[in-house]
C-alpha cells in the first residue's frame, strides 16, 4: 500500500503541466472564503509569493516531489509559513518519509488548521496556516511514533529559520 501511495504520488507530480513546480487542485481555497489575522487581495499575495508559491499557497497546488531544498534540511531551527512568517513546525519533528516532501510528525501548538479534501477521487485532511490560510500540504495516519501522523507539507509554503 506505501509504495502504491509513492507511485501514485510520482505520478501525479510529473504530470504537473501549469509551471516548473506547482499545479492546482481544488476549488476555492479556504484562504479565499474565510477570515484570518494576515489578509491581502489576490494582486498582492501574487507580488508578495511570486508565481510558484502564490499558486501553493493561494491556489492549493502541490510542487513536484523531490524538488523543494527544504527536503534536504538538517539543520536545529524553525520551519515558518512563507505567506506570513508564522513558525509552523520544529526541526525537531522533521523525518524523511520518502515522499519527496519535507514531512513532520507534529505541528507546533496552534499554528495549522484542517480541512477535509476529498479531490483527486480521495479523502485527505488538508492543512492550512491558521494565520493566513496558506495551503501547507495534507497529513496522513501513517506517519513515525509518538503522534503516528506524517504531515507531508510542500516545502515552497515554508521558510526556514536556524536556531
Amino acid at each position: 500500500m506505501d509504495n502504491d501511495r509513492r507511485l501514485f504520488l510520482g505520478l501525479v507530480g510529473t504530470t504537473a503541466v501549469a509551471g516548473p513546480l506547482a499545479y492546482s487542485f481544488g476549488s476555492g481555497s479556504p484562504a479565499e472564503a474565510a477570515s484570518f489575522e494576515v489578509q491581502h487581495s489576490p494582486a498582492d499575495w501574487q507580488r508578495r509569493l511570486g508565481p510558484a508559491r502564490f499558486g501553493i499557497l493561494r491556489e492549493e497546488g502541490t510542487e513536484r516531489p523531490f524538488t523543494s531544498p527544504l527536503l534536504d534540511e538538517h539543520r536545529k531551527g524553525l520551519f515558518a509559513c512563507a505567506g506570513c512568517a508564522l513558525p509552523l513546525f520544529s526541526s525537531a519533528a522533521k523525518f524523511d518519509s520518502g515522499t519527496g516532501w519535507p514531512s513532520f510528525w507534529k505541528a507546533l501548538p496552534n499554528s495549522v488548521a484542517y480541512r477535509r479534501d476529498s479531490t483527486l477521487g480521495m479523502v485527505r485532511t488538508e492543512e492550512h496556516c491558521r494565520r493566513c490560510g496558506g495551503h501547507l500540504g495534507h497529513v496522513f495516519d501513517d506517519g513515525p511514533p509518538p503522534t503516528g501522523k506524517r504531515h507531508c507539507i510542500n516545502g515552497l509554503s515554508l521558510t526556514f529559520k536556524p536556531a
